[in-house]
């Protein structure tokens, strides 16, 4: 019989993490950990990684519902084969504990030359706000690491001094050289983005990430049909259930990309829903990490590889926090490796 209990830790972050939604310093994250009953030393470990003001179960009752959960499964009442929605994140932490468990604790959840360190994922590097100054020492950063994408969170500081560093940085690097992303998170207003989107399209932007506010559907289908530069839907996706309701939010917006991130979208599987959707309206995707410490961030990791990822990938936010667990996670320029010989450091568990 399958047993539970939960756990939960406070990231620090080295630098604060600033987007349009505010600055984060610190994170709390909670980890569901699965075992049998007759062999309690080998468990499985899944992360709810709560976004503030982002995800759906980021709410005063979470923990209360949390521990309903793991009730459930002490008392042999819950089915795994059953999502828990709306709780995105638990449902993560659930899927990826489970196979964890399966695979007796190992924390190799997809086998592949990914986790036998014969091969690597490409990402991207992420570039926060700041000041003009901050903002151009982390780019200067990315490209002595040897970056060829990197994305730059924009809209929430200075719309006039954002613009300048992209326009400095395509100077210097043509779009041959440099793919540049940009993540706006929502931040401008439907009567100004069209002017910000011609501005960001003579600089060869690769795309711009939800740059309005999510339900907006009518609005950013128009953009999604006259913007010149691509744009990825990402807080768009957020509570989009069932598989019927998330393909018709993309058949009606029709956008170029969509950005996955299994802990706020509802694990795995539901991220492979979205996948298979957007292949079939021949729709780009790449997936994200949403600031889980490397127990969640392994599982996307491992997962994303097996996908066959064609873009870089934003799974480079490890080396976020101060206090991350130990693991066989590491990135090397723009490369993101698993080294099987490097050991979990589990002595938190």
């Amino acid at each position: 019989m399958i047993k539970a209990l939960t756990r939960h830790k406070e990231l620090i972050f080295r630098n604060p993490a600033t987007t349009s939604r505010g600055t984060l310093l610190r994170k709390k994250v909670y980890y569901i950990l699965l075992y049998e009953e007759s062999m309690p030393f080998e468990y499985g470990i899944g992360e709810c990684s709560l976004f503030p003001g982002l995800s759906m179960d980021d709410t005063p009752d979470f923990t209360q519902k949390l521990m309903e959960v793991i009730e459930l499964i002490n008392k042999g009442w819950f089915d795994f084969k059953i999502p828990v929605n709306p709780w995105p994140s638990i449902n993560f932490a659930l899927e990826t504990a489970f196979r964890d468990l399966k695979r007796k604790g190992s924390k190799i959840l997809y086998p592949s030359p990914f986790t036998e360190g014969e091969d690597y994922i490409r990402i991207n590097g992420l570039v926060w706000m700041g000041n003009k100054e901050i903002m151009q020492k982390q780019i200067d950063l990315k490209l002595m690491s040897g970056y060829n994408c990197i994305k730059l969170k924009i809209g929430g500081i200075n719309w006039e001094y954002e613009y300048e560093l992209l326009k400095d940085l395509r100077k210097d690097y043509s779009k041959n050289d440099l793919e540049i992303r940009v993540d706006a998170n929502g931040a401008f207003e439907v009567k100004e983005v069209m002017s910000i989107l011609d501005q960001l399209a003579k600089l060869d932007i690769h795309s711009i990430e939800q740059p309005i506010l999510p339900s907006q559907i009518e609005e950013m289908a128009v953009l999604c049909e006259k913007s010149p530069v691509a744009i990825a839907l990402d807080e768009e996706l957020i509570g989009k259930y069932p598989f019927e309701n998330k393909s018709q939010l993309l058949r009606l917006i029709r956008p170029q990309y969509i950005v996955l991130k299994p802990g706020l979208l509802g694990g795995l599987r539901s991220c492979e829903e979205w996948i298979e959707i957007a292949d079939s309206m021949n729709i780009g995707w790449w997936i994200t990490s949403s600031l889980e410490s490397n127990i969640g961030l392994n599982a996307i990791a491992q997962w994303t590889y097996t996908m066959k990822p064609k873009v870089a990938q934003g799974l480079g936010t490890g080396t976020l926090f101060e206090n991350n667990i130990g693991s066989p996670l590491a990135v090397t320029g723009e490369k993101l490796y698993y080294f099987p010989r490097k050991k979990w450091d589990l002595s938190e568990f």
